[in-house]
C-alpha cells in the first residue's frame, strides 16, 4: 500500500492483539491506525505506547464526549491525533462533531453518509435541519444550535420505527465462507 500513500491504515489487528502493534508500526511504512473498539484511557495506552500514527476512539462507545475528549488528551501527549469513528445515526454524529471543533489534534471524521447500510434512510432524515450533515468541499460547518447542534426530528424517527424490519446485527463472510470483520458492498 505505501506507493498508493494512504492516510492511515484502519484496525490492522484486532483489539485483543493490541500488544502485536508494536512490531507493526516498525515494519510498516504506512501509519496504523486503532482504537475504534478500545473503550478507555487503559485500554488506548498500549496502542499509544506501541507508535501508532492515528488513533480511533468511538465517542459512542467510550464514554461519550468527555471520555473521548480525555483519550484525545492523552493521544496529544503522544503527539497522535484523533479520527473519531462513528458508523452510527445523527446523535452520535452529531457528539463526535463537537467533540472534533473542541480537539486541538483531531484529524479527521469518520461518518456513515451514503454508506451501504443505511439503504432507504440516511441521516439527515432524522433531523430537522438536514444543512448541519451536508459537507461542503470535503468539510462539515460547526453545529450552531443548542447542545448538540440538532434538533431530532421524532415525527421521522417514531415513523421509521413503526415501518422498520426486525434488524439483526450482520454477519459477514468472505467469499471462501470465512468469518469477515467487515465487508464493504
Amino acid at each position: 500500500l505505501a506507493p498508493t500513500a494512504p492516510l492511515f491504515v484502519e484496525e490492522p489487528v484486532l483489539p485483543e492483539h493490541t500488544h502485536l502493534l508494536a512490531g507493526l508500526v516498525g515494519c510498516s511504512p504506512v501509519p496504523l491506525a486503532t482504537g475504534e473498539r478500545l473503550y478507555s484511557r487503559a485500554e488506548v495506552l498500549p496502542a499509544l505506547r506501541a507508535g501508532i500514527a492515528v488513533l480511533q476512539p468511538d465517542p459512542s462507545h467510550a464514554g461519550g464526549i468527555s471520555e473521548v475528549r480525555r483519550i484525545a488528551s492523552l493521544a496529544e501527549t503522544f503527539d497522535v491525533p484523533i479520527a473519531p469513528h462513528c458508523p452510527l445515526g445523527p446523535v452520535a454524529l452529531a457528539a463526535s462533531l463537537q467533540l472534533a471543533f473542541a480537539t486541538p489534534n483531531f484529524l479527521i471524521q469518520e461518518h456513515s453518509l451514503g454508506i451501504h447500510y443505511h439503504s432507504g434512510a440516511e441521516l439527515p432524515d432524522y433531523v430537522v435541519d438536514r444543512e448541519v450533515f451536508r459537507p461542503r468541499e470535503g468539510h462539515f460547518a460547526r453545529p450552531t444550535a443548542p447542545g448538540l447542534g440538532i434538533e431530532v426530528d421524532e415525527a421521522a424517527v417514531r415513523a421509521a420505527d413503526d415501518s422498520a424490519p426486525e434488524w439483526r446485527n450482520p454477519l459477514w463472510r468472505h467469499p471462501d465462507g470465512s468469518f469477515a470483520e467487515w465487508c464493504l458492498f
